[in-house]
């Protein structure tokens, strides 16, 4: 055990985030440092055990053949650790770590969190909401909710709903769109950050994204959609997002149709988690209220 009390655990860490992530940036990103503070800690492991665990290349760092054997125990290493600090943490107290993206977190869960509490007054949320796609195998958060392709080798993932999108509009401009065609008329309001085409919901009406008009470009999905709402175009929205809107009269779905982006959400959880009452108990209440918003998968 003699290296083991000479690595600081912080190295160990960096060593395993690069190793796992293929960056600097991203394992920077997912440690809370800077990447200069990642660079020196991997520096500072591999003085320590008198090898070198990385090759360096222009594009980044690449596990060598010792690094390769190295890693996968690390792994292991760090998922054991996870584990006994989430049963430390829940042993005087209750508290779920879920981790969402903020569109999501902003647009429907949220206004629904009081039902939770409501129903399992002893259990806290705490919410993360990024868009980093937190690895629940190494930190502290116990529940993903994700959109993806799926499933995660390494991670529990159950499949909750398909992603299915549909334009919305502010009711002025809704009241002018008869029919699909009508919709080139309109400036289209673009995300730049999509994962989806246009596409996916023109071609069924013989429509093109080359059919539509520029609009206003934004970097989030929110933005894009509280754009819609005050009437600045249309925009192409999916369920999570628009469902409150929707019913509170604030945006209109002109034309029918919800079509399947290929992407679904996905409940995820570590792949060595043992299934707390607390973890059932919000995977039951999600579902039960995507089942009362949306027809399930």
């Amino acid at each position: 055990m003699k290296n083991l009390n000479l690595v600081p655990l912080n190295g160990l860490r960096a060593v395993e985030a690069v190793g796992r992530l293929g960056s600097l940036k991203a394992a920077a990103g997912e440690l809370g440092v800077t990447i200069g503070a990642v660079s020196q800690q991997i520096q500072k492991v591999e003085q320590l055990l008198g090898a070198t665990l990385f090759l360096r290349h222009p594009k980044g760092l690449v596990p060598n053949a010792l690094g390769e054997m190295v890693l996968p125990h690390l792994a292991a290493g760090m998922a054991e650790l996870s584990v006994a600090l989430a049963k430390a943490a829940g042993f005087h107290g209750s508290t779920l770590v879920v981790s969402v993206a903020p569109v999501f977190a902003a647009k429907w869960l949220v206004w629904r969190l009081k039902n939770f509490y409501d129903a399992h007054p002893s259990i806290r949320i705490r919410v993360d909401a990024t868009t980093t796609l937190v690895d629940p195998n190494a930190s502290d958060v116990d529940i993903c909710i994700r959109v993806g392709d799926g499933p995660w080798p390494g991670l529990n993932a159950l499949r909750l709903i398909d992603q299915r999108i549909f334009p919305v509009c502010s009711p002025a401009i809704a009241a002018n769109l008869k029919r699909p065609q009508d919709i080139r008329a309109v400036p289209v309001i673009r995300d730049a950050g999509s994962r989806f085409d246009w596409n996916i919901w023109l071609t069924p009406f013989g429509l093109s994204a080359t059919d539509l008009q520029e609009g206003p470009v934004f970097s989030d999905a929110s933005l894009c959609f509280d754009a819609a709402v005050a009437g600045q175009g249309i925009f192409m929205a999916w369920e999570t997002l628009a469902h409150d809107a929707l019913a509170a009269g604030q945006v209109a779905a002109p034309f029918e149709g919800r079509f399947s982006t290929g992407a679904a959400y996905w409940f995820i959880t570590r792949t060595q988690s043992f299934k707390t009452r607390e973890t059932a108990a919000f995977e039951r209440w999600l579902r039960a209220e995507m089942a009362l918003s949306f027809e399930m998968a």
